[in-house]
């Protein structure tokens, strides 16, 4: 269990979690009470942990534990579990943030399943958003980027999520998907900003969104192509995402056959060449 916030030391006593007896049973339940009020979880729920090995030691048959200990370790773990999450968000927009972004990719790219069956990131940009803060005031702008988000996470496969890479840039991040069903979904997204009702949140507004998609294939499709570690992937999906931008805004970029190609009502535009990224195929 990792903890969540960087860990002070606490004035405990110096007892072996391996001595017995009941008065020791409460000497951890008290220290795991001011450990949890400083919001050192980890070292909270060790102690109550370390309470319910005494409770058990040397019976022969599983004792009946104490119903308090029992809601207090319950409590912690729980406690624990959301102060985890809520360390993963975004306060503003509640996606997920960039560091749950950086250690899932890791993860992603590191089993064998996301190789065998593709990856997709998509790298999302709000057009002209400066021009949406400036006209409106940034508290619109807050909820356009927290509507935005809403959007973009509607009808997500499974496994997939949206994470906030930094200021108006979001990412999508796709596993075990097929290049064609990554381009649908990041298309569908980019249709769902365009398509919403802004002006119902203020007259005159309007949002689109640019996307950069760049896309691992299964290992089998292509055994002779070289690991892709998590930051080219995402350098591949700024690339794409400047093609996006250049290439008139409110567009998904991607790769397809060696070309870079627009998804969508935007394909019929003249595509411009994306900058290069070393080891793109």
């Amino acid at each position: 269990m990792t903890a969540l916030q960087p860990e002070t030391t606490a004035t405990q006593p110096d007892v072996s979690v391996d001595e017995q007896g009941p008065g020791l049973v409460g000497v951890h339940e008290s220290i795991a009470t001011l450990l949890a009020s400083r919001g050192q979880w980890r070292q909270a729920y060790q102690h109550l942990r370390s309470a319910l090995d005494l409770v058990h030691a040397d019976q022969a048959e599983e004792p009946h534990v104490p119903e308090q200990l029992r809601r207090e370790v319950e409590l912690l773990r729980r406690e624990h579990a959301e102060a985890r999450e809520q360390s993963l968000r975004d306060s503003l927009t509640d996606s997920y943030n960039r560091r749950y972004l950086d250690q899932r990719l890791m993860d992603l790219l590191a089993e064998h399943g996301a190789c065998r069956h593709g990856l997709a990131i998509a790298l999302i940009d709000l057009d002209w958003f400066k021009q949406v803060n400036d006209t409106f005031g940034h508290l619109l702008g807050d909820r356009v980027l927290q509507r935005v988000v809403e959007l973009l996470q509607q009808g997500l496969p499974e496994d997939a999520f949206c994470a906030r890479y930094g200021g108006e840039e979001f990412v999508l991040v796709l596993p075990r998907v097929d290049a064609f069903s990554s381009v649908e979904v990041v298309e569908a997204a980019r249709e769902r900003v365009e398509r919403h009702p802004w002006q119902e949140i203020a007259p005159g507004l309007r949002v689109t969104v640019s996307a950069g998609l760049a896309y691992e294939p299964p290992a089998h499709e292509a055994p002779k192509r070289p690991a892709v570690s998590a930051e080219q992937q995402l350098l591949r999906a700024d690339s794409l995402l400047y093609t996006a931008k250049q290439s008139g805004r409110n567009a998904v970029a991607y790769r397809a056959d060696g070309r870079v190609r627009l998804a969508g009502a935007a394909s019929g535009r003249r595509a411009i060449a994306e900058t290069r990224v070393l080891g793109y195929y």
